[in-house]
């Protein structure tokens, strides 16, 4: 647990440990959500790779989802 203050509008410094491990940089936009009365920090980095797993327990290993819908795109432009 890390203790910090608030400065003035606001403002709270990032602890070096904490940046550290979420290997943020300099100009880097870091992602907050309020839950249960917590705020919690995350990257854009991890939200990605949230996302990226939650879509592989629905699309099989080596199915692109862009190479389907350009063949259903194909297709429907192929019937008019």
């Amino acid at each position: 647990m890390y203790t910090m203050k608030m400065s003035e509008g606001g403002r709270v410094v990032i602890p070096a440990a904490i940046r550290k491990a979420l290997e943020l940089k300099e100009g880097d936009t870091v992602l907050w959500d309020l839950v249960d009365g917590e705020a919690r920090l995350t990257t854009r980095r991890e939200r990605l790779r949230r996302a990226q797993d939650l879509v592989r327990q629905y699309v099989p290993e080596g199915v692109s989802l862009v190479d389907e819908l350009i063949a259903e795109r194909r297709a429907e432009a192929a019937r008019e």
